[in-house]
């Protein structure tokens, strides 16, 4: 069988832990940064997990957990 290739923008985008939960960055990271408080922007770098309902559709774009 061929191998599944992974979609570039999402494998960049998603992490897989090693329990298999996939990870994401929030948005709104970048711009505007200056008016922001301190603490919203340290809430920025953490990653959180994927709902649940968008893990099947994930899972097709990064068959090999990136």
């Amino acid at each position: 069988m061929p191998k599944i290739k992974t979609h570039k923008g999402a494998g960049s985008r998603f992490r897989v832990t090693g329990t298999g939960k996939i990870m994401r960055m929030k948005g709104g990271k970048s711009h505007l940064r200056r008016n922001k408080s301190h603490r919203s922007k340290g809430l920025f770098d953490e990653m959180i997990h994927l709902s649940s309902r968008d893990r099947a559709r994930i899972e097709r774009l990064i068959p090999y957990g990136t």
